[in-house]
């Protein structure tokens, strides 16, 4: 089971910050500060679940509010976005003096923003996740259009975000104003994973595209199909912290051959992961995956299920092993690529197979192979196709030695 602590460090204006750092069951293999959105806490949903469900991939998280908000001391109304970033260097701080300085930046909207801002000053960081971030910190100012006239007349306002009411401050609007954030992001120099739904209706998808346009490789983008701004779905929630610690895997040294649990290599280590009812943790010397079952059966669908990886296996061998054979004949071929699908058959409508009782396995396989092939040396990449090793392993008698761990 994870461990949740609760931790508090001193801001940047001098008030206190409240925190909780999410800590795996396992020694950490990595370290993440987690930055949540405009006026929201650490509790918000997506904050706390994702900073959980990460814990699980034995990564710790130490989320916090920024000054003036949830559990944390000071006034919101002398805050900013650069008072933001600056708390976000405190909590960086907080880690590097107190446990180890994080690898990985995480910020969800505004949260986002104040990640891309503060990344480069954090060389110790590697790889930065945003999630329904703004390109400029500015566009948060929409959510209180109607009060702006009022506020750059009286030098503030209150305003009503969320349910609550909020001082919002002409400096604060001169603050995002002067931030020039995609200058930050293209100096970024660490891996960009984009996390944004094209149906949020807080932060409009193009700012996604904006961030992602200005950053440097590596980079990568993920569609959050229908999820909402505050990913208020639990399995939204889980889906971005499987696919972020798997990419996070990438960049961050995760695998210490000194620890006690380190695979051999070619060891293959499954294990539930604890966020939904499915999800597995699949580790495989510095790669790690992320397997569940489909909503229809019970899961959460935040990864390929296990035929869906046995399909993968299959696949993935069929490929190398045809792009083999043609490197060695010299073929013209510019693309191998195939297409499978798992299911089951009466056997009695099966005419090649043995079996003539019950039901049996069915793989279908379709190749796509692009060149200037003539007919003869077509049939003859599909005879090699059946000849990968996963494939004759599949066909061949399998025998599978299970016993218990002492």
């Amino acid at each position: 089971m994870t461990k949740s602590r609760k931790v508090e460090f001193e801001g940047a204006t001098g008030a206190t910050l409240a925190a909780r750092l999410e800590l795996p069951s396992n020694e950490p293999v990595a370290w993440a500060v987690f930055a949540h959105c405009f006026t929201c806490s650490k509790d918000v949903f997506a904050a706390a679940r994702i900073s959980r469900a990460l814990a699980e991939f034995d990564i710790a998280v130490l989320r916090f509010d920024f000054t003036g908000l949830g559990g944390s001391e000071g006034d919101f109304a002398n805050t900013n976005f650069s008072s933001n970033v600056a708390d976000l260097l405190r909590a960086v701080d907080h880690l590097r003096r107190e446990h180890q300085a994080p690898q990985l930046l995480i910020g969800h909207s505004l949260g986002g923003a104040a990640v891309l801002a503060a990344a480069p000053d954090v060389p110790e960081a590697v790889a930065v996740a945003t999630i329904g971030a703004p390109s400029d910190p500015a566009h948060v100012s929409h959510l209180f259009e109607c009060a702006i006239d009022q506020i750059e007349r009286d030098g503030e306002a209150p305003v009503v975000l969320a349910g609550r009411t909020f001082r919002i401050q002409k400096q604060f609007l001169e603050d995002i104003e002067e931030q020039r954030l995609r200058e930050r992001v293209r100096g970024l120099g660490k891996a960009l994973m984009v996390f944004h739904s094209p149906v949020d209706e807080i932060v409009d998808i193009d700012h996604a595209r904006r961030i992602y346009a200005a950053a440097e490789h590596p980079k990568s983008f993920v569609t959050l199909a229908d999820a909402d701004h505050l990913l208020t779905r639990p399995e939204d929630s889980r889906y971005v912290a499987s696919v972020l610690a798997a990419w996070a895997a990438r960049y961050i040294e995760t695998v210490d051959d000194s620890r006690e649990d380190a695979l051999e290599p070619g060891v293959v280590r499954v294990g539930e992961t604890g966020a939904g009812k499915f999800q597995v943790r699949i580790e495989n010397g510095r790669h790690v995956l992320v397997g569940d079952e489909p909503l229809k059966v019970g899961g959460d669908d935040t990864g390929p299920s296990p035929y869906e990886y046995l399909l993968a296996s299959l696949g993935s061998c069929t490929v190398m092993t045809l792009r083999m054979y043609a490197t060695h004949k010299g073929l013209p071929v510019s693309r191998i690529a195939c297409e499978l699908r798992h299911g089951r058959m009466h056997a009695k409508d099966c005419e090649e197979c043995e079996t003539k009782t019950g039901r049996i396995d069915r793989i279908e396989r379709r190749l796509v192979i692009e060149g200037e092939l003539d007919e003869a040396q077509r049939a003859r990449m599909l005879e090699i196709a059946d000849r990968c090793p996963v494939h004759r392993t599949l066909e061949g008698e399998i025998v599978v030695a299970t016993q218990l761990a002492p």
